[in-house]
């Protein structure tokens, strides 16, 4: 949008008036002008949060004015600690079902996420699965590891927020030190959101805490290349979930992963031999399925989906809207 749109940056000084940060209202108006300049067939939309809403539902209107067609991508139906705000669903249902209706398709990534947005939005034949492909965007980087050579580096990254379970992680870590603690290194690395901060307390009171990792703070690609490459076996030990960023990465990478069972992770490990499954809020089934994913480590595996599969369902969608 920059590039086309040069002549249209906002001035320094004029970013800031009174506290005010004017920058999200300049990018609404930069949008606008792109879309009246461009006009594309086809605006997508990425849907994960009701703080874009009102961004969301100007951008529909005017698309639909200029003659193009909307798709809504959605990665949640609504974010978690969204959901816990006064008013927040009411918002969500009356202007996401507005939304929807200046959209000419809607897109989730598993039957999961299917049924949950069809039944909030009350849609139509017009929401289509696409499953979504692995990542596999990440550099080839050298591993970035503190455990020893020969020890089994557990490796969960991502956000730390109360549905992700990683205090969870931690005492099955601990459970699994009772037997075996020396075949097992852990490496947390995520940024802590919400204030959740029981994870850093129970890292800290850890029996084993000069065995794990801990990187609370946000982490560039490149530095995310490196935890990958240096992980052996990718634990996410979430309460629900949509789809997991980190589990596509590790599939990508043919990575073994312990998985909890839930949402749409099921059906995106469903083909993928590396993955074992637990059960959620269960640091002893955590722990169990530790130790099973310890004997797929060194093991490389397939089964994620394609991005030619994703432009598939992406293509089928649109030549649908766009009879």
């Amino acid at each position: 949008m920059g590039e086309n749109l040069s002549d249209l940056r906002l001035p320094e000084h004029i970013r800031r008036v009174d506290g005010i940060d004017w920058y999200w209202g300049w990018s609404v108006v930069r949008a606008v002008v792109f879309l009246w300049k461009e006009r594309p067939q086809i605006l997508v939309l990425q849907w994960w949060t009701g703080a874009v809403l009102h961004t969301y539902l100007l951008l529909a209107l005017i698309s639909r004015v200029l003659g193009c067609k909307v798709i809504v991508e959605f990665h949640e139906a609504q974010d978690v600690g969204e959901a816990r705000l006064p008013f927040a669903a009411t918002y969500m249902n009356i202007g996401g079902r507005c939304l929807l209706k200046l959209s000419s398709g809607q897109l989730v990534h598993s039957q999961y996420d299917w049924n949950l947005v069809k039944s909030r939005y009350r849609l139509n034949e017009t929401l289509q699965i696409v499953p979504h492909a692995g990542y596999d965007y990440l550099p080839a980087k050298p591993p970035v590891r503190l455990a020893p050579k020969g020890v089994i580096n557990l490796l969960y990254f991502g956000v730390i927020r109360p549905f992700k379970g990683v205090e969870d992680l931690i005492e099955a870590f601990n459970l699994v030190g009772v037997e075996s603690q020396s075949n097992f290194w852990l490496t947390v690395v995520g940024e802590t959101w919400e204030g959740w901060d029981l994870p850093t307390r129970l890292i800290a009171s850890s029996p084993y805490r000069n065995r794990i990792t801990f990187i609370n703070r946000y982490v560039t690609d490149i530095e995310a290349a490196g935890y990958f490459a240096g992980a052996d076996l990718v634990v996410l030990p979430y309460h629900r979930s949509s789809s997991s960023g980190p589990l596509q990465i590790a599939m990508a990478k043919g990575l073994p992963v312990v998985v909890t069972r839930v949402g749409g992770l099921v059906e995106a490990t469903a083909s993928y031999d590396g993955a074992v499954m637990v059960e959620a809020a269960n640091p002893a089934s955590l722990a169990e399925g530790v130790e099973r994913g310890a004997n797929l480590v060194g093991r490389r595996f397939n089964g994620v989906t394609s991005w030619g599969q994703t432009v598939s369902g992406y293509s089928d969608l649109i030549g649908r809207i766009c009879k």
